[in-house]
């Protein structure tokens, strides 16, 4: 088993097997020392895997209530926030009891974002179901749900007690779903550069265990280092500014992986106009993007972005600081005044 520990407010551990989703109850149980278990799913996680996981943490002796909510973007709402903080009450739980998150980034966060503000906060474990959720969603304490404005801007620095990740529930992902957590893989590897570029060099043959542990790796060294997200920490937003945007002007109808895809093309293009690379650095991005079956293009021109970017968390003032690529493996913080912005994108997009 590979363990990863991560040193943040709250020092955790993330733990990656196969097989591990049979043994979350028993880990747990070592951890955790409430009785109630409130286990936060969605639809076709729940399908597959609810009764298994209740069933688990019921034998190590948790009284387990679940919940069971739509799958999809639109979940990540202040409604369906209220109806988890309702749940949880109406079960009683205390604050030695603990909420488990089993699904992908949709619930993780949704779950995560409720257990840190229910009785100002209770301890809650990740058990990540897709790709995305397993190499960055799940590790690192952001949790949020969307406003009409815009994804994740409410939200809590909130870490998890755990992380349990089992590669084998990737093998019931779906081709899309699933080239949605490549998107975040590839992100990793346009940061850091080797050894994960060589780990992605054949899609059929790559190893998802050791693919995971080192994302999770290296986002723990992120995070140790920038807890809360205004330094280093910052470079996980690579291709997420226009990603995002993409995201909201698609109604969520495109996927965030799809969306982060495009969003890091238009960051490199955004790289070669402002001088810092080359063009055969998009040529680079855009082959390792294809060959995990993302898109490359965005379907939506500058000035149709432009007013969503500006609402980003990551503007200050006039000033949009933006994660642009020199090379892969050499990323930079790169502040571009607003004003800037529109002929930029008329040129690139």
């Amino acid at each position: 088993m590979a363990t990863v520990k991560v040193k943040a407010s709250t020092e955790y551990e993330v733990l990656v097997e196969e097989g591990l989703l049979d043994r979350v109850g028993t880990l747990a149980r070592k951890l955790l020392p409430g009785k109630a278990a409130a286990l936060i799913t969605e639809e076709r996680v729940n399908a597959l895997y609810g009764d298994r996981v209740e069933q688990n943490l019921a034998e190590a002796g948790f009284t387990v209530f679940r919940l069971v909510l739509p799958e999809g973007e639109q979940t990540k709402c202040l409604a369906c926030l209220g109806e988890v903080l309702e749940f949880l009450a109406s079960h009683k739980l205390t604050r030695t009891d603990a909420v488990f998150a089993l699904g992908g980034g949709v619930i993780g966060d949704l779950a995560g974002f409720a257990s840190a503000i229910y009785l100002r906060g209770i301890r809650f474990v990740q058990i990540p179901t897709t790709l995305l959720a397993a190499v960055d969603s799940s590790v690192g304490g952001k949790t949020a749900v969307d406003l009409e404005g815009g994804k994740n801007l409410a939200g809590a620095f909130h870490q998890p007690a755990a992380v349990y990740c089992d590669p084998l529930v990737l093998k019931t992902l779906s081709p899309e779903i699933f080239s949605d957590g490549c998107a975040e893989v590839i992100k990793y590897a346009v940061l850091k550069g080797e050894p994960l570029l060589s780990m992605l060099e054949s899609p059929k043959e790559a190893d998802w265990t050791a693919i995971i542990t080192q994302c999770v790796s290296i986002k723990r060294d992120m995070v140790e280092e920038d807890e809360f997200d205004i330094g280093v920490r910052m470079f996980l937003n690579l291709g997420h500014t226009v990603g995002h945007a993409i995201e909201k002007r698609s109604a969520f109808a495109l996927s965030h992986g799809k969306c982060v895809a495009m969003g890091m093309v238009i960051a490199a293009k955004l790289s070669v106009k402002l001088g810092l690379c080359g063009e055969a650095l998009v040529r680079e991005t855009v082959k390792l993007l294809e060959a995990y079956g993302l898109p490359t293009e965005s379907p939506y021109g500058g000035d149709v972005l432009l007013d969503t970017m500006l609402s980003d968390k990551k503007r200050a003032g006039d000033t949009l600081r933006l994660i642009l690529p020199r090379g892969m493996g050499d990323c930079v913080l790169y502040p571009v005044d607003v004003k800037d912005l529109p002929d930029l994108f008329a040129q690139i997009i």
